[in-house]
Parts: C-alpha cells; sequence; structure tokens
C-alpha cells in the first residue's frame, strides 16, 4: 500500500513552505508549482488536512522514513476512506476520473 508525502509545518511555517520543506526532505525533490486540493478535517487525530497538489523537479531520493516509491497511472489509483485518500480523491475528480476506493472491510 502506498500513501501520499504528509508532514506537519513547523513554527512559522505558511502551509506551502511546509509542504515545498516536506517534499524536499523526504524526496529530494524540488517543488516548482503548487495548487491546493482542498482542507479536509482529520477529527480522528484532532487534525486539519490542507491538501496540495506539487509539480516538481529533480531526482527522487527517498528519506529514511520511506521505502519505497511507485508511479500509478491514474486509472489504478485506489482511494483510501479516510484522511488523504478524499483529498487524492478529489484531485482524481478535478482530472475528470471518478476515484475508486479501496474496500477495507474486505480486509
Amino acid at each position: 500500500m502506498y500513501a501520499l508525502i504528509t508532514g506537519f509545518m513547523e513554527a512559522g511555517e505558511t502551509p506551502q513552505e511546509g509542504i515545498t520543506r516536506e517534499i524536499a526532505e523526504e524526496t529530494s525533490l524540488s517543488v516548482q508549482e503548487l495548487n491546493l486540493v482542498g482542507v479536509y478535517d482529520f477529527q480522528r487525530m484532532n487534525q486539519v488536512i490542507i491538501a496540495y497538489h506539487a509539480r516538481c523537479e529533480g531526482q527522487v531520493k527517498l528519506s529514511p522514513e520511506l521505502v519505497d516509491y511507485k508511479l500509478f497511472a491514474y486509472d489504478r489509483v485506489r482511494c483510501w476512506p479516510a484522511g488523504t485518500g478524499y483529498a487524492l480523491a478529489d484531485w482524481l475528480r478535478g482530472r475528470g476520473i471518478e476515484p475508486q476506493f479501496t474496500d477495507w472491510s474486505r480486509r
């Protein structure tokens, strides 16, 4: 199972600065453009998710926090019914693709 790059803002950072830093720390990629996907409540963790689509440049070099990465064709992406999964679904809808959700009840 794969997920999205996530992290927490540091004191004094804007959301855009925070995600730019997290992407650089976790993948070594340089953010060229950020577009807001949406803002989502994550009540289970008492958090708010601010999701961005990032266009990046560079060669992926994973931090020790990450084991692997994989690129998926849009029609093969499966969203999860929690947290950032809803942001991914909205991002797909914005590209004219109806998202498919993983059925966690079958696990």
